[in-house]
């Protein structure tokens, strides 16, 4: 799916209520997307622990507007699934990343001054 508002009209024809119920957590998903504006944006929250996140910011239930409490966990799986078919983890995501020289980080010489 291209935009938030469309995961939002799904999750409103799945769980009830109205689009504008769910539009805060697809929006969160998707806000990679201000700094990689392609595919690869959903690296940052489209997995297994990204969902969990998302529990953890947003609350274990949303209350819809047809007063339904629904897991938050099931509204990030169908965001997930909706994107990718199914859902990774953060793991099989990183090991798509080719590991580059800058990545291990600064070495540190003896003329350094710590």
């Amino acid at each position: 799916m291209a935009h938030p508002i469309e995961h939002a009209k799904s999750s409103a024809r799945r769980f009830g209520g109205s689009p504008e119920d769910y539009f805060a957590i697809h929006d969160w998903f998707d806000e990679s997307k201000a700094y990689v504006a392609d595919f690869r944006h959903r690296a940052v929250r489209h997995h297994a622990e990204g969902i969990f996140l998302a529990q953890r910011l947003f609350g274990q239930t949303l209350m819809n507007s047809e007063n339904r409490a629904i897991p938050v966990r099931y509204i990030g799986e169908q965001h997930v699934r909706e994107d990718l078919g199914r859902i990774p983890s953060f793991q099989d995501w990183i090991a798509e990343l080719p590991i580059r020289p800058w990545m291990y980080g600064q070495r540190l010489s003896k003329t350094t001054n710590l």
